[in-house]
């Protein structure tokens, strides 16, 4: 006998799992471009960057940084504020932040 068909916690934990899965996939495949990564490393220490920053700080330009920035903003991994006719952006998900910093740690640090 199969326990997990006859366990009804069992199952919901599976599906809990499973979709935990899915949006754990979700995450990963819209960190994973190189551009993006980059601009999420600027990020990485939790502070506000300005686009003009974000710019100079990983050499993207526009319009290519506009549409990076439009994928982690549609992704709901980077929030973004407006000063003026500024616009500053900052990690927005906290378990973004956290698998950020391991990847810092990893390959954006000093060797």
């Amino acid at each position: 006998m199969n326990n997990v068909i006859e366990n009804p916690t069992l199952m919901a934990n599976a599906e809990a799992l499973r979709q935990n899965a899915r949006d754990a996939s979700q995450m990963l495949k819209a960190m994973s471009h190189p551009d993006r990564l980059m601009l999420l490393c600027q990020l990485a220490d939790g502070a506000e960057r300005s686009v003009s920053e974000l710019e100079e700080l990983t050499d993207l330009h526009q319009p290519s940084l506009s549409q990076q920035i439009g994928v982690l903003r549609r992704e709901g991994l980077i929030e973004g504020r407006r000063d003026g006719k500024h616009m500053f952006y900052r990690v927005a998900d906290a378990r973004a932040l956290a698998i950020l910093q391991t990847l810092y740690e990893q390959f954006c640090g000093a060797p």
